[in-house]
């Protein structure tokens, strides 16, 4: 886990500097070139360099262990960085898009051959850290690694306007046919609109983690099948699952022998989480109450012992009523 969190802090802070790299070449080029359309991308990518840093600085906060403010530990941080990179793309793509439909009434300036090499580069380079990125990200399942991956794949689509626009005002100048520099602008619209939607999507997913949105159907129907093949396990009462960050947390409620000893009660609970953990390796915490269980009996009762376990494997009991 050690080197998995190593691996996403050292991505993203690739991603930090290559952004930071990018504005600079973008800017100073667009400027010296009178490109208008590099410039918004320079721009664009001056909030991906705010993106990335609030992307790293939650992963950093993420990768803190639990302490006694945060006794579930800190992984939703990741989850705020990802909806600050959301809201930081919704307002690139409001950018992109108005200065894309007021170029449509303005004259195109002259397209250079230095602004395309620059948005070919542009391009290439942030293409390799999405895929870079969205791997890492994936693998160890960092949201705000991912949000950065889906950052780069937002420049990948501005880069490619970029390249189109340019490359098709270059040919325009050669053939003498102006009406092609509009191909940029038109671009720059079909772009923000694309943006819009992966804003949209990044920021439905970090409110339904915030939210307590329980994981999938079947993922929670294979942590059922698990729970099901403990032997001791007799019914299941309710089992909950939700996302906190890089990592699940689980609620169990079980019915088990009713004359088992609190210790055989506790060796069960033991058991059943070893065998999620061991398969399951996301998952941080599973909190297990243990419900007496006889042949024939009800599918619940009143009074209720319960057992249940923390992540140093001790044990505690209680009496509900």
């Amino acid at each position: 886990m050690e080197q998995e969190k190593n691996q996403s802090i050292f991505a993203a802070w690739i991603s930090l500097i290559s952004n930071v790299l990018l504005t600079i070449i973008k800017i100073v080029v667009g400027l010296l070139f009178k490109s208008p359309v590099l410039i918004a991308d320079g721009v664009h990518n001056a909030g991906d360099v705010i993106a990335s840093a609030a992307a790293l600085g939650s992963m950093r906060i993420s990768s803190r262990p639990p302490d006694e403010d945060h006794p579930y530990g800190h992984g939703k941080a990741e989850v705020i960085g990802a909806s600050v990179v959301a809201t930081i793309l919704l307002l690139a793509a409001l950018y992109v898009g108005y200065h894309s439909i007021v170029a449509l009434f303005e004259p195109m300036p002259e397209a250079h051959i230095v602004a395309l090499i620059a948005a070919v580069v542009s391009l290439i380079w942030k293409l390799w850290l999405y895929v870079y990125t969205i791997g890492i990200g994936r693998r160890v399942n960092s949201k705000g690694l991912i949000a950065t991956a889906q950052d780069h794949l937002a420049d990948v689509y501005a880069s490619g306007a970029a390249v189109i626009g340019i490359g098709l005002g270059l040919l325009g100048q050669s053939l003498n046919m102006p009406m092609l520099s509009y191909a940029d602008p038109v671009a720059g619209i079909i772009v923000a609109v694309l943006v819009l939607k992966l804003a949209a999507d990044m920021a439905r997913e970090s409110i339904d983690i915030l939210m307590e949105k329980a994981i999938g159907t079947e993922e929670l129907a294979a942590l059922e099948s698990i729970v099901r093949g403990v032997e001791e396990v007799k019914r299941i009462d309710r089992i909950r699952a939700r996302e906190h960050g890089q990592y699940i947390i689980i609620d169990l409620r079980v019915g088990v022998d009713g004359q088992m000893t609190i210790q055989q009660g506790h060796d069960v609970i033991r058991k059943i989480k070893k065998a999620i953990l061991s398969t399951h390796p996301n998952v941080s915490e599973v909190m297990i109450h243990l419900n007496p269980w006889y042949p024939g009996a009800p599918k619940a009762d009143k009074t209720e012992v319960s057992l249940s376990i923390d992540g140093s494997g001790t044990g505690t009991t209680k009496l509900e009523d």
